[in-house]
């Protein structure tokens, strides 16, 4: 049977698919949004991405590929501003929002919510539309409260979250251990879980021959750790840097690509313990770079490294393994179904430099025969590309809606 056509309202307030990646607000849950969309929208499904406007250069609408577009809803101003301060226009947003449905005359299936912030308007909309509102959380306030790490997630988005997972149709989790959190801090309801997988575009992200990726970047010979994600305390960038003292009579070289102009404080941070650990002349903070051109970097590295204390997926590792490069990663999101110990990378148990610096040495320098084949790390991942990904998360949209239409008839 043929998989079912939604029309599909797809909520991202506070974080533009669009966007520079590695910044603030401007991680995976960008990719994500963007390229399930698209992934959708080629298999027939019509979907608007509604987002609040942000830069005034940005049409109001725009198109993401076939039967997907991109759409900026004013909610505030037009700029840049903080996730609590954006907390406050979201009624400006529902009802501009709905202003511009109804004004061309819109309809929809189901709404898909992305964060919390999308999830309250979902809530809203889903109400006045009467459509189920699925949500993901792609961050869950009370679990990285629990780690100790960073800034303190407020009352209000603990309290908003709990609202939402006790309201909504469906929520769809990345990893069966994210699941386990939602239900643990919060008390969701395991039946109306759905775990999918986050998938990776096999078309962009593909071996580079590394000697020519090497040149057009400005590489020697050297050996190469690679960094790709926000500057975050979270993300265990200073652990990295620590395991790289580790090994630094052998000078290997990290590029940490990722920070915008909200990270200068913690690039500065990180650039004076650099300096501490005699390191600071092969470190290198590379900032943002377009998605188009990871390709490159991941190519060129010996190994990709993730030492988050928080991940609820983690889509760098997934992109490295594509383009054939080993990862070395905490067991954190979904690296232990990913990564095949000793085969494409390695898992390790936390952070702990010595510990990092141990899997990244073998990496860099494999004992003889022990060398990683690139084609089989790709071949390791050829699963998680977008269309099958895409297909299982219909699978979820049609339950939710046949579940919703059923309440709807059984009052």
């Amino acid at each position: 049977m043929k998989d079912k056509k939604f029309n599909i309202a797809m909520l991202s307030v506070h974080s533009c698919p669009l966007g520079q990646l590695g910044g603030r607000d401007t991680g995976g849950m960008n990719v994500y949004i963007r390229e399930l969309a698209c992934a959708l929208g080629r298999q027939g499904h019509r979907v608007d991405v509604y987002t609040r406007a942000h830069d005034p250069r940005d049409a109001q609408v725009e198109s993401l590929g076939p039967n997907v577009r991109l759409i900026h809803i004013r909610a505030g101003g037009v700029r840049d501003m903080g996730k609590l301060v954006q907390h406050g226009h979201l009624a400006d947003f529902h009802a501009n929002l709905d202003d511009f449905r109804r004004g061309y005359g819109l309809s929809y299936d189901l709404i898909y919510s992305h964060y919390w912030l999308s999830g309250e308007v979902g809530a809203w909309l889903a109400e006045s539309w009467r459509v189920p509102n699925i949500i993901m959380f792609h961050t869950l306030g009370a679990v990285k409260n629990s780690l100790s790490v960073g800034q303190k997630e407020t009352a209000l988005r603990l309290d908003t979250e709990k609202k939402l997972m006790a309201g909504a149709q469906r929520i769809i989790t990345a990893t069966e251990m994210e699941k386990r959190d939602l239900v643990h801090h919060y008390g969701a309801v395991p039946q109306k879980i759905g775990v999918v997988p986050c998938g990776v575009n096999l078309e962009l992200f593909k071996k580079v021959d590394r000697r020519g990726a090497r040149d057009e970047i400005g590489l020697n010979g050297q050996k190469v750790a690679l960094f790709v994600g926000r500057i975050d305390s979270l993300k265990g960038i200073d652990n990295l840097m620590m395991a790289m003292a580790i090994l630094r009579r052998r000078k290997p070289q990290l590029l940490v690509i990722g920070g915008d102009e909200h990270s200068r404080r913690e690039v500065a941070r990180l650039n004076t313990l650099g300096r501490e650990l005699g390191i600071s002349e092969t470190v290198s903070f590379l900032g943002t770079v377009p998605q188009e051109r990871l390709p490159l970097y991941y190519s060129a590295a010996d190994v990709c490294v993730v030492p988050s204390y928080y991940e609820t997926f983690g889509l760098v590792t997934l992109e490295s393994l594509a383009c054939g490069t080993p990862v070395v990663a905490t067991d954190v999101g979904a690296a232990a179904s990913i990564i095949r110990d000793g085969k494409t990378g390695y898992l390790v148990a936390d952070n702990d430099p010595p510990k990092l610096a141990d899997r990244i040495g073998r990496l860099l320098w494999p004992d003889k025969g022990a060398e990683h084949d690139s084609g089989s790390i790709r071949d390791s991942v050829m699963a998680y590309g977008w269309p099958g990904i895409a297909r299982r998360i219909n699978r979820q949209f049609a339950t939710a809606v046949d579940e919703y239409e059923q309440e709807q008839v059984h009052g």
